[in-house]
């Protein structure tokens, strides 16, 4: 409530005390004179509210809506005065109004000891200091002037102590929700690694798995040739026992024949037996011969035949009585110093696309290369004079191999055969099928009656040339078989895998004698040497190691790398 008038120096002493801000400085007295001047003076007035009269005076509501211009009494300088009140509300509510901090009111030792007696728990001593206290207050012997304020020290120091202990509750809070979370981390890092090590072990037993279901649809499909001998068997047994039925029909129509003739002489009849003869050949020569007879004699006459080609095509025998390796008085020490100093002499270009493989003629100066167009070559030495070109193959060639005696060729591909060929006429005369992927090497036996070969399916077959089958499968690498290779004048097979190991294996039970470890990559070709007696094997990375073939141990290791071995062998010395 305002009213207009002078300001008593009461009521401006009251309103510093009650606002906390000296009203007579200069400035504001200057701009407090002139409020004064324009809007009268204000004053503060004590009112009491009472509660709502009950009295029936109605009193008119007033409606909270903004304030706005009747039509019809619209005036511009109206609207722009209420434009600039609007504005000047909006600055004042935007402001921010800055109170001065209340002054920090030291804390008098009377209630500093109250205080520390309260907070130690030492009520009975509270109860004696206060009543001795006031005491020698009501006696005059103390004055409350006298006795001063608590040090600030003391005041941060209890301070402090609180927010210590505050911080200690809180670092064993944190610390409990530290250890809480250690030890849901290590759980968590359990059950991890006990998932992780459980599907290791899934995956190991479905590779495991896996590769069982391989080696058995290999193992069936290895049985599928003698499932069709068999059957083949049976059709010819059948036939056969039906010839057999026929024929001890007739033999018991003559035994009924012969028992009435003897029962007609026992009871005193004559009666003319006719002449029977036994031979097969002699059989019913005045007779006509009937239709059934006449198939039937076919029949014998075909199954004849198909066991005269069965008995040609019998499966060969390996050698028991082997020859004597000739290598063995041929090769010996040579005491002269290694010589070097090889130059090249020539260049054939032969193939259109990479050389895959070469190999001498066992008797002859004559070379064979097979390429990656799927053709061989047989050239003369040293002119280098194509004497021969065989095609056949639908993809690319891998190796190559003569017949000990030199008059036939095998050949390794990638569309997973393995052909002999006769270099006589340069005509396939003979092609195995079997391994599932490329064939990598092959090989001939020694007696020349099998070829054996190596593949990317992880497998190694021998094959018989005169029965024109597999006779053996040998299972046990891991992963594809690069090489292999007959030691000189045995049933002894070597073969090297891209799993890092060098097996040795009986040809005869096609079961792994020995296995050699110690390449750290893939193996990529091994021979023996002329003797027998030595190992060389090469891997990917060009590390060349001699093993000794009698004790199954390294000799020594040669790195040449870091780029690969293709293949190695030995000198004729």
């Amino acid at each position: 409530m305002a009213a207009q008038g002078g300001i008593p120096s009461s009521a401006v002493r009251v309103l510093e005390e009650a606002l906390g801000v000296g009203l007579t400085a200069a400035g504001d007295a200057r701009d407090t004179a002139d409020a004064v001047a324009a809007e009268g003076a204000y004053y503060l007035e004590q009112v009491t509210i009472t509660e709502a009269s009950e009295d029936d005076y109605e009193y008119e509501e007033i409606p909270d809506d903004n304030f706005s211009i009747p039509e019809g009494e619209e005036d511009l300088a109206k609207a722009i005065q209420m434009a600039q009140e609007q504005a000047t509300d909006t600055e004042i509510l935007e402001r921010k109004t800055v109170l001065p901090s209340k002054p920090a009111v030291p804390e008098v030792i009377e209630d500093f000891l109250c205080n520390f007696l309260i907070k130690m728990g030492m009520t009975r001593t509270l109860d004696c200091f206060q009543s001795e206290w006031y005491e020698l207050i009501q006696k005059g012997v103390t004055e409350l002037r006298t006795v001063g304020n608590v040090p600030d020290v003391y005041t941060q120091l209890m301070l402090l102590e609180n927010e210590n202990k505050n911080l200690k509750k809180d670092l064993k809070h944190y610390k409990q929700a530290a250890d809480k979370a250690r030890e849901d981390l290590l759980k968590i890092q359990k059950e991890r690694d006990f998932h992780r090590m459980h599907h290791k072990r899934i995956v190991q037993e479905k590779n495991k798995l896996i590769n069982d279901l391989k080696g058995l649809k290999l193992h069936y499909a290895s049985y599928e040739p003698t499932i069709r001998v068999l059957h083949e068997k049976h059709h010819t047994l059948l036939k056969e026992k039906m010839l057999i039925s026929v024929e001890r029909d007739k033999v018991v129509g003559q035994i009924s024949g012969l028992q009435e003739i003897l029962k007609n002489v026992e009871i005193g009849h004559s009666y003319h037996a006719p002449e029977m003869k036994v031979g097969r050949s002699r059989e019913k020569e005045n007779t006509p011969e009937g239709p059934t007879q006449k198939g039937l004699r076919e029949a014998r006459e075909q199954n004849k035949c198909k066991t005269k080609m069965k008995g040609n095509t019998k499966d060969s025998e390996f050698p028991i009585d082997m020859q004597p390796n000739a290598n063995l008085n041929v090769c010996k020490e040579n005491l002269s110093p290694a010589k070097f100093d090889y130059k090249l002499k020539n260049i054939f270009r032969l193939h259109e696309l990479p050389v895959s493989c070469v190999s001498m003629h066992p008797h002859k100066d004559i070379l064979v290369s097979c390429g990656e167009d799927r053709l061989w070559k047989v050239l003369g030495l040293p002119k280098g004079n194509v004497l021969l070109t065989g095609f056949g193959h639908t993809d690319w060639l891998s190796d190559c191999c003569f017949h000990p005696s030199g008059n036939k060729l095998a050949t390794s591909s990638g569309d997973t055969t393995v052909k002999l060929w006769d270099l006589c006429k340069g005509d396939c005369i003979l092609t195995f099928e079997g391994h599932s992927h490329a064939v990598w090497s092959c090989t001939w036996h020694s007696c020349g009656n099998f070829v054996a070969s190596s593949s990317l399916d992880k497998t190694s077959k021998i094959w018989d040339v005169n029965s024109e089958r597999c006779r053996c499968t040998l299972y046990g690498h891991t992963d594809s078989v690069n090489s292999i290779e007959f030691f000189p004048f045995s049933n002894t097979l070597l073969t090297s895998s891209a799993d890092k190991t060098l097996s040795i294996w009986d040809a005869r039970t096609g079961i792994c004698e020995q296995s050699l470890y110690g390449h750290m990559h893939s193996i990529n070709d091994a021979i023996f040497d002329p003797r027998g007696h030595m190992i060389a094997s090469c891997d990917a990375r060009g590390v060349t190691k001699l093993w000794d073939f009698r004790k199954l141990l390294p000799i020594v290791s040669i790195d040449i790398g870091p780029s690969p071995g293709n293949e190695v062998n030995f000198d004729s010395s």
